[in-house]
């Protein structure tokens, strides 16, 4: 398989379309349906269900899609940084998070290198820590800011100078908001969001001790946008990281969780990673903004 080949691929998987895709691509309808063909040769596999009108990937194909992109990305990420490589500092940097509020102090350090190298870009990924960890693993992101417990045997990694606390993102009108903390015995029945990261690190199930078998989860998340306009409307409360979500002068309430529950946070990346000239002034520039801090 060449790059070429898997860019065709994805664009009649797009498309579903033969004819269409081969107009994308600016190539004829049977050079494409041929080097289709040949990738299904040279796999032993066939890739699509032809259709009168459209085709669909087989379960072979929806497979092979998933990891031609992360090919094809991977490769226009490779040929960009070396085309970048020179007396200019530029390039993208990729950087994967959870949720969490650290988030302002990785700003503050991009501002603080933009001022002297105004040519770098950033991407942002958010996931979970399960989603993080295989992107990094895969080299599609340089580094990703996780929150622990993290396999520190795998990569290397800074410590993040600030932690970030759980709590209960509720209605102002829930009877729990009469409560200035919420400790495990007040959860009961009532429906609640759980975050992936929480339900990954088992953390939850560990604040709550003995009350876990009783926790009423009607949905997991990713992110808190989407639950925190539920949650407005009535549906349910979310076990969340404080400062997420500005609750001023909505009708939502957090409230933090007695015991305390707080979670270390650490930027990682890949042990014998070749980093571009700009990742390694990025965690450079961590590394100054940060180490008074710890202190």
């Amino acid at each position: 398989m060449d790059i070429r080949v898997l860019r065709y691929f994805l664009a009649a998987a797009q498309e579903e379309n033969i004819t269409k895709a081969a107009e994308m691509l600016h190539t004829t309808q049977s050079n494409l349906s041929r080097q289709l063909a040949d990738l299904e040769s040279e796999l032993g596999k066939t890739l699509f269900i032809r259709g009168k009108r459209k085709i669909t990937l087989t379960e072979e194909g929806m497979f092979l899609r998933k990891r031609a992109q992360e090919i094809v990305e991977l490769s226009d990420r490779t040929e960009n940084d070396v085309r970048m490589m020179g007396n200019t500092v530029s390039g993208t940097i990729h950087i994967g998070a959870v949720e969490t509020h650290a988030m302002h102090l990785i700003g503050c350090s991009i501002l603080s290198l933009k001022k002297d190298y105004p040519d770098i870009q950033y991407d942002f990924f958010s996931g979970s820590i399960a989603e993080l960890g295989e992107m990094l693993d895969k080299g599609l992101i340089d580094f990703a800011l996780m929150v622990a417990p993290i396999d520190m045997e795998k990569y290397m990694y800074l410590k993040v100078p600030v932690t970030d606390y759980a709590g209960l993102l509720m209605r102002s009108d829930c009877p729990l908001a009469e409560k200035k903390v919420i400790h495990p015995e007040d959860i009961g029945s009532y429906p609640v969001f759980v975050a992936h990261q929480q339900a990954e690190s088992n953390s939850l199930n560990s604040w709550l001790g003995k009350y876990a078998g009783t926790l009423n989860v009607i949905a997991g998340f990713n992110l808190i946008t989407n639950p925190s306009m539920l949650i407005d409307e009535g549906f349910g409360m979310a076990f969340t990281f404080a400062n997420l979500v500005n609750t001023e002068g909505t009708n939502l309430i957090f409230r933090p969780l007695e015991p305390r529950m707080e979670s270390d946070l650490y930027l990682v990346w890949k042990k014998f990673d070749m980093f571009t000239r700009a990742s390694n002034l990025f965690l450079e520039e961590l590394k100054r903004d940060w180490e008074g801090m710890h202190k």
